[in-house]
């Protein structure tokens, strides 16, 4: 069966000294180049954020970093400002062998709504086109691979599954922020889900 490797935000800024770094991010960018090219398709996403975003903690004056608010979507993390459209941080990692890539996925752009899965904004409904380009090609197998773990990775994988893909996460080319327990319960919950963790 057809499969695409999907590599979620592999970005500067979740990277060792970046404003939302991930503890090892820098050290799954050789695997995941060395994965590439088993692939029919490369997809990469990329974190993309207006610097008024509303899931940043700056733009919520008083609030904690990394507390919880309600958002119309649910609940929603404050992040440190990351990622902000156009800047240093939001580039791929400079070893990521971008050239590769079949196709990339731009998301968290909209004001109001962050967005973890690649498929979906956290809305659960606003789409971002990737269900269709996959189901257009004939992929319906998917690898995930990329930061983080337990947010990005798992919702996409999650979604895949929901979606009717046969959804794998390359646990070793991931790492996890671990934020209260996340990776634990991302791991559950895309067991719970279908995903097969390897």
């Amino acid at each position: 069966m057809p499969t695409a490797l999907i590599v979620i935000d592999a970005q500067v800024d979740f990277c060792p000294g970046g404003r939302l770094a991930v503890t090892g991010g820098d050290e799954i960018i050789a695997p995941i180049n060395d994965l590439m090219a088993d692939y029919d398709a490369v997809i990469l996403t990329q974190d993309w954020h207006p610097a008024d975003h509303s899931s940043f903690v700056d733009n919520h004056p008083g609030a904690e970093p990394f507390s919880t608010v309600q958002m119309d979507y649910g609940p929603q993390v404050l992040w440190p400002q990351h990622c902000v459209i156009g800047s240093p941080g939001a580039a791929f990692h400079p070893a990521l062998a971008v050239d590769v890539a079949d196709m990339i996925i731009r998301k968290g752009y909209h004001p109001a709504i962050d967005s973890y899965s690649a498929f979906f904004e956290n809305d659960h409904h606003t789409r971002t086109g990737l269900e269709g380009y996959l189901r257009e090609r004939g992929l319906m197998r998917v690898d995930f691979v990329g930061l983080a773990h337990d947010f990005c990775v798992a919702w996409s994988a999650i979604d895949a599954a929901r979606l009717g893909f046969t959804a794998r996460v390359i646990e070793d080319a991931t790492r996890a922020i671990d934020l209260n327990g996340s990776r634990a319960a991302a791991r559950a919950a895309m067991r719970a889900a279908g995903v097969t963790l390897t």
